[in-house]
């Protein structure tokens, strides 16, 4: 495997000690380095990325609203001089966070948790492809690959670049790292039917309709007007 990468700091003095580690480890291929993050969104969509070293602290716009703009299949290694940034680095979903001045040895530790979270995904993506039409989907959840059986699937609410998947006998939902837009196209479609833009349901599993909403025990899903006469549909195939 070989990462694509790009590097955007507003320091030319770390910028230039990232180039260099990058170009002196193997898994890594540099495609480009940006002094701000404006000259990066212009270029990056012509030359995608697997990989972004993004500096946090820049001039108008900072590395964490421009990590917002990216696309889900790009992942973010932060760099920042400032500690007290980890914790906004981890919620817009970063991989690691480097803390300058970086060393080599802190900079290759990164690119190897990149480079697991990239194998991860790619088996996962795999798995979830070959398996579309049988009665098992694997899926990435806590850097562990997971099988699920489709009938034991109630429902799927999407969060952001997350989702999480309802199942039966489990109080606790599985999260993994995958659009809902991906989900819905590796699920079989004769059996799960969107209803929301936040929401999937598997269609022999609806037992109760109350008021325009799916009822799963405690939980109240909403029908968008869009789907409802889907699901008006598959409830007069099925009436008696």
């Amino acid at each position: 495997m070989k990462l694509k990468c790009a590097i955007i700091d507003d320091e030319p003095l770390a910028l230039g000690l990232l180039e260099s580690y990058a170009k002196k480890t193997d898994i890594l291929e540099l495609s480009g380095t940006y002094s701000n993050a404006i000259t990066a969104m212009k270029a990056l969509p012509e030359h995608p990325v697997d990989l972004i070293f993004l500096d946090i602290q820049m001039p108008e716009l900072n590395g964490l609203e421009f990590s917002k703009m990216l696309s889900e299949e790009t992942r973010i290694i932060f760099t920042t001089a400032f500690e007290q940034y980890a914790l906004d680095g981890y919620r817009v979903n970063a991989l690691d966070y480097l803390l300058k001045p970086i060393s080599y040895t802190d900079f290759l530790q990164a690119v190897n948790k990149a480079v697991r979270w990239f194998e991860l995904k790619q088996r996962a993506d795999s798995a979830l492809s070959s398996n579309k039409a049988k009665d098992v989907i694997y899926v990435k959840s806590e850097y562990k690959v997971v099988q699920i059986e489709l009938n034991r699937i109630l429902y799927i609410e999407g969060l952001k670049d997350y989702i999480k998947i309802y199942l039966e006998d489990r109080s606790r939902p599985v999260l993994s790292l995958i659009s809902m837009k991906a989900m819905e196209e590796k699920l079989p479609s004769d059996r799960f039917v969107r209803v929301h833009r936040s929401f999937i349901v598997q269609k022999s599993k609806i037992k109760i309709i109350d008021k325009g909403k799916i009822v799963f025990e405690k939980a109240y899903i909403p029908i968008s007007e869009s789907y409802k006469q889907t699901i008006q549909d598959y409830i007069n195939e099925h009436f008696v």
